[in-house]
């Protein structure tokens, strides 16, 4: 197995998401931008500010991601002809590490948010936090969408490591 393709194909793929945030981002900007100029109604004038700034954190998110992952992407090579043992005990650590945050904040900590966010909409009869709560919905389903596609890689990407490893 060419564990350098392995992780080079992993970071391309994870490139490819960065670039879906910042895809996802610009649309939530591009519709705040839209609420702006069309918002009739108290609640999507609410909307606005609340869904800029889902937008920009999405954006800003994707940019991090995007250079990170290019980063790592280019030192793949140099560290396994390094030291491969070390190269791939690293990457099984990280992954392992990647992979409890994903099952601990992407998949427990944004549902409760999300449904906090859902009660605070039934419940509270301010069109202001009625936005933020829409808006907070907004960015976490789609933080949710995005990282269990990224947590599926990053779980083939790990048994690629731990069968070279072996």
């Amino acid at each position: 197995m060419n564990i350098v393709k392995a992780a080079s194909d992993w970071a391309k793929a994870e490139i490819v998401s960065a670039q879906i945030f910042i895809f996802f981002g610009l649309l939530f900007m591009i519709g705040s931008a839209i609420f702006w100029q069309l918002g009739a109604t108290e609640l999507t004038e609410s909307l606005i500010n609340p869904i800029l700034v889902a937008g920009a954190l999405l954006v800003a998110a994707g940019i991090g991601f995007y250079f990170s992952n290019n980063k790592r992407l280019a030192n793949f090579e140099s560290d396994y002809k390094n030291d491969p043992t070390m190269f791939i005990k690293s990457e099984i650590e990280r992954t392992e590490r990647r992979i409890n945050s994903y099952e601990t904040v992407a998949f427990k900590v944004f549902p409760a948010i999300i449904l906090v966010a859902a009660i605070l909409i039934c419940f509270i009869d301010s069109s202001f936090w009625r936005g933020i709560s829409i808006a907070i919905i907004a960015f976490f389903l789609v933080l949710i969408l995005l990282d269990r596609r990224a947590h599926a890689r990053t779980k083939v990407y790990h048994e690629q490591l731990k069968l070279a490893q072996h």
